[in-house]
């Protein structure tokens, strides 16, 4: 089995961690990945918090310093977008582009949604906290430890540096939407047939908007499927980056 030639690099999404891709991690190491990176991304994990007027560039400049040159970059939900951002202007840092559960080209109800919540987590933010994992965990038969960790990891954040980085997810697929076409490594776009905030139009809106990029969508899945079933995005990506060094 071939393996990437540099490093891959995971972008977990707002109001996450690193810790999202533990479940993931071994699973790449297995299949014989010499180094796979997790920062954290601005305003979230150990990081400071983010200062008011972020912007989805200021995220993407400081991730690149963790980003070692030509590395396969995954991206979740922001860290999607941030991906994207990453691969259009700084290309020297990317070898592939894998976008898990990414919004893109907002319409005007889907756009509205979003900001609905966003209004609803500055009016109260733990109650938002709740609403997210009812809305990513509905299953009856969830594992209750994973609700934990990521209810744990959300109610942790700074609640403005929360807001301000959830305003970029909210917005910035719109400034992003006319660089996608300059998007020139190859791209993946994959989500849940069940995520209503990434959902597979989307995904298909960024495979028609990148040149040359693939959609997939997962039976069954929800927003938080990389965390829910890691084997299967490790088979999905392993997959695609085996086609990227053949």
């Amino acid at each position: 089995m071939s393996t990437p030639a540099a490093p891959i690099v995971l972008l977990h999404g707002v109001g996450l961690d690193h810790t999202m891709w533990q479940p993931l991690v071994p699973l790449l190491g297995e299949r014989g990945a010499v180094d796979v990176l997790t920062p954290d991304l601005p305003g979230h994990g150990a990081n400071p918090p983010v200062a008011d007027g972020v912007s989805l560039a200021g995220m993407a400049e400081q991730v690149a310093a963790s980003v070692p040159p030509g590395s396969h970059l995954v991206g979740f939900s922001l860290g999607a977008l941030v991906a994207q951002h990453l691969a259009r202007y700084r290309p020297d840092l990317v070898a592939s582009l894998t976008s898990v559960s990414s919004v893109c080209r907002r319409t005007l109800a889907e756009r509205a949604a979003v900001l609905q919540r966003l209004a609803t987590a500055e009016r109260d933010f733990p109650s938002s906290v709740a609403a997210s994992l009812q809305r990513w965990f509905p299953e009856p038969d969830a594992d209750p430890d994973l609700i934990h960790r990521t209810e744990k990891t959300l109610l942790a954040n700074d609640t403005a540096s929360y807001l301000r980085c959830y305003r970029v997810f909210a917005t910035a697929d719109e400034e992003l939407a006319p660089e996608l076409g300059r998007i020139a490594v190859p791209a993946l776009a994959v989500t849940g047939d069940l995520d209503p905030g990434s959902t597979p139009q989307m995904t298909d809106r960024l495979a028609a908007a990148i040149p040359g990029c693939h959609a997939q969508v997962v039976p069954g899945a929800r927003h938080m499927w990389p965390a829910q079933r890691p084997a299967e995005l490790a088979t999905r990506l392993w997959a695609f980056l085996e086609g990227v060094n053949a």
